[in-house]
């Protein structure tokens, strides 16, 4: 690398990606709304259309970054971008589960109460007010997910994928390549199985998400974790591929780093999930 390289910032050519990404986000936004009002078939074809453009988008985009970086390119200071940038989209995921949080206090500890029982007077017949609650429909009756089976091994699964995340770093810092493949591969697994373990949990459930505000909240919460578990474990198998490789050193890292946050940050979603959701 150049000293001109470390004195400039990195200013990227004009790309096409930030178009491509734009495009394939309106397919999506159309083809859903296609699927919901006006055909089977063409939200389907839409959403396909969107879902490919996106593949490429990523594909084409963050390919370019890895050879940007691979071929030293970025200096100190586009490092410290990338680290605030992270930081900032995760704090932004932060919000994004709050959110989801506040409507679950608001419905259990708030509005179901308050609609089940005013002045002693029920506002609608056959509403049993307390939580779970499945919402003003006469006679359902419905389990709520118990915390001791699958939610449980869940909780372990991802404690443990911290661990082996962690162990991965220090291997790679350390310059031990086969203990780095081998935390990052066990990482890929055990994410792997929490999501099969998931997907039985959700094909075992005594409700659905119009069981009232329960299975509304339940599913949604659930649901968008397991979504970024999702994109947390298509970025580790990245990054494995990456290091398999040879990319990284014990100095440069940041995109083992960024992942590695990211998966840090949906454990500690899950355990909010686990006791709030799951066990209270």
């Amino acid at each position: 690398m150049s000293s001109t390289t470390h004195d400039v910032y990195y200013v990227p050519a004009p790309s096409k990606w930030p178009v491509v990404g734009s495009t394939a986000l309106f397919l999506l936004a159309c083809g859903f709304i296609s699927l919901l009002h006006f055909g089977h078939t063409q939200g389907v074809v839409l959403l396909g259309a969107g879902f490919a453009t996106l593949t490429y988008m990523l594909f084409g985009w963050f390919g370019n970054v890895i050879h940007e970086s691979e071929t030293g390119k970025y200096n100190e200071q586009v490092d410290a971008s990338f680290r605030w940038s992270m930081g900032w989209f995760i704090f932004s995921e932060v919000m994004f589960f709050a959110a989801f949080f506040g409507a679950l206090f608001y419905a259990r500890q708030m509005s179901v109460p308050l609609l089940g029982d005013v002045d002693n007077q029920l506002v609608w017949p056959g509403f049993k007010p307390g939580w779970p609650s499945a919402g003003p429909y006469i006679g359902t009756e419905f389990h709520p997910m118990s915390a001791w089976g699958l939610p449980a091994i869940n909780t372990l699964l991802l404690l443990t994928s911290g661990v082996t995340v962690t162990w991965a770093h220090w291997a790679l810092k350390a310059g031990n390549r086969t203990q780095l493949n081998l935390g990052l591969a066990a990482t890929i697994a055990l994410g792997l199985i929490f999501l099969f373990c998931q997907m039985t949990e959700y094909g075992e459930a005594a409700f659905s998400l119009a069981t009232g505000v329960y299975g509304a909240t339940f599913f949604m919460l659930t649901g968008f974790h397991g979504f970024h578990v999702t994109l947390g474990t298509l970025m580790l198998i990245v990054i494995l591929g990456r290091c398999l490789r040879g990319h990284f050193t014990p100095e440069h890292h940041f995109a083992f780093e960024a992942v590695s946050w990211y998966w840090h940050f949906v454990d500690v979603v899950w355990l909010g999930l686990f006791v709030f959701v799951y066990w209270l």
